[in-house]
C-alpha cells in the first residue's frame, strides 16, 4: 500500500470540529496525528444504536480515561444529542474531542453551540498540490478532481460516479435532509451547471422544476453538507453600482463533472475555464482555513459592466489582494480589465492574473502575471502577501 500524503492540516491542543465532505480524509488525518486516542465511530450501527438509545453511556465510558487523554467521535452529526456528554467530559474530566462531520446541518439545527468556544473549527479539503508533492498533476485534478478517495482509486471515473450516488444516498436520503429526494436529484445537475456563476434562483427553480423557496432550501443543504459553498459580492465603494448576488463553487472539480454526469475523459474547452477558476479558488479556500491566508473574501464586479470582474478580493485587516483566474497560457488584454478597473480600491497592494503561463512577468501599471506553479509555492512559502 501507499504511503498516505501529509496533509497541512495542524493538529490544535484543545478539542476541536473537523468538517468536510466525504472523502476529503478526515478519518484517515486522525488517525495519524492522533494514533493513541479513543475510538467511537457512529458509523458502526451497533454503537450508533447503542448511543441512540442511552446517549448516558458515553459519558460512563468517558469516565475510565484519564485527565487530558484524546477521544476521537466520528459522524457526530449522527447524534448530536453526544454533545451534551462531551461538554460535561470537556469540563469535568478534562478530555479533549476530535469531533468528525461531513455535514453542518443537524449540528447547526441541534446545538453545537453547547460547547461554546471549548472547541476550534477546522476543515479538511481535497488533496493540495502542496500535500501530494510530486505526485501533482493540474490535468488530472482538473478532470478527476482532488478527492483522496478518488485519487487512490484504479477506477477514477467509476469512483466519481460512486461518490455522488452515495452523496444522495447517504447524505440527503439517510439524514432526511429533503423531503422531495427526486426533486433534489434533479436540482443537482443543474446546480452544478451553475459552479463558477453567479446565482440565479429564479432560474434554477425554472430549470429543476421546483419553487424558488424549495431551491433556496437545497442550495442551504448543499452548504450544510459542505459541497458547495457561497462566494459574496465584494462592495469596494469604487463610485460604481456593484453587483449584490453570490456566486456559487462546488468544492471539487471532479464532484462537478460527475454532478453534471460528464465524466468521461477531459473536460471539454466551453468547461476547462470555470473548472480551473473553481479549483484555484478552492486551493486559497483550503490555504484560508488551514494557515489564515486571509480574514474575509468576495469577487468584485460593477453591475453596468458584464466582462468586468475579479474572481476574488481577499481581505486581511485593512489590506486588500485581488486575483483573476486564467485558465489560458497568456492573457489577452481584456484579462486585465476588473483588475485595471479595481486599482483605486484604498489598501490595495497586490493585483495578480493566475494563469497557466510559463513565466512570471508585471504590465507596465504593475499588475502580476503569475503562473499557477508560482502562486503555489507562494502558498506554500506563505508569501503571497506583500
Amino acid at each position: 500500500m501507499a504511503a498516505p500524503y501529509s496533509r497541512i492540516a495542524r493538529l490544535p491542543s484543545q478539542s476541536f470540529f473537523l468538517l468536510g465532505p466525504r472523502g476529503t480524509g478526515k478519518s484517515t488525518w486522525v488517525r495519524q496525528v492522533l494514533p493513541e486516542a479513543r475510538r467511537i465511530d457512529l458509523l458502526d450501527e451497533a454503537r450508533y444504536q447503542e448511543l441512540l438509545r442511552r446517549p448516558a453511556a458515553l459519558g460512563e465510558e468517558l469516565r475510565t480515561l484519564s485527565a487530558g487523554a484524546w477521544v476521537v467521535l466520528d459522524e457526530v452529526q449522527r447524534l448530536p444529542a453526544l454533545l451534551h456528554e462531551v461538554h460535561r467530559a470537556i469540563e469535568e474530566l478534562g478530555l479533549r474531542f476530535a469531533l468528525l462531520g461531513s455535514s453542518a446541518r443537524k449540528l447547526k439545527r441541534d446545538g453545537a453551540n453547547l460547547l461554546g468556544g471549548r472547541a476550534l473549527r477546522l476543515e479538511m479539503h481535497p488533496f493540495l498540490p502542496e500535500e501530494l508533492g510530486n505526485d501533482f498533476d493540474l490535468a488530472r485534478v482538473l478532470r478527476a478532481g482532488a478527492l483522496p478517495v478518488v485519487w487512490r482509486s484504479a477506477e477514477r471515473e467509476a469512483a466519481l460516479l460512486a461518490y455522488a450516488r452515495m452523496y444522495l444516498r447517504e447524505e440527503i436520503q439517510a439524514e432526511a435532509a429533503v423531503r422531495n429526494l427526486p426533486g433534489f436529484a434533479r436540482f443537482l445537475p443543474i446546480a452544478a451547471l451553475f459552479h463558477g456563476q453567479v446565482l440565479n434562483a429564479a432560474s434554477l427553480s425554472r430549470d429543476a422544476g421546483v419553487s424558488r423557496t424549495t431551491v433556496l432550501g437545497y442550495l442551504e443543504v448543499l452548504e450544510d453538507t459542505l459541497i458547495a459553498y457561497r462566494l459574496p459580492a465584494f462592495e469596494s465603494k469604487l463610485r460604481v453600482r456593484e453587483k449584490k448576488h453570490p456566486k456559487l463553487y462546488l468544492f471539487d472539480p471532479g464532484v462537478v463533472r460527475a454532478l453534471r454526469g460528464s465524466v468521461a475523459g477531459d473536460p471539454a474547452p466551453e468547461e476547462l475555464g470555470v473548472l480551473f477558476e473553481g479549483w484555484v479558488l478552492g486551493v486559497l479556500r483550503a490555504y484560508g482555513h488551514h494557515r489564515s491566508l486571509f480574514e474575509d473574501w468576495a469577487y468584485w464586479s460593477p453591475a453596468e459592466a458584464q466582462r468586468t470582474e475579479v474572481d476574488a478580493v481577499l481581505r486581511r485587516g485593512k489590506e486588500f489582494l485581488a486575483i483573476e483566474v486564467k485558465s489560458s497560457r497568456a492573457e489577452a488584454p481584456s484579462d486585465l480589465a476588473g483588475l485595471r478597473a479595481i486599482a483605486e480600491l484604498p489598501g490595495l497592494v497586490r493585483r495578480v492574473v493566475v494563469c497557466r503561463a510559463e513565466r512570471k512577468r508585471i504590465t507596465d501599471d504593475g499588475i502580476e502575471i503569475l503562473p499557477v506553479a508560482e502562486l503555489l509555492a507562494e502558498l506554500e512559502r506563505e508569501t503571497l502577501w506583500p
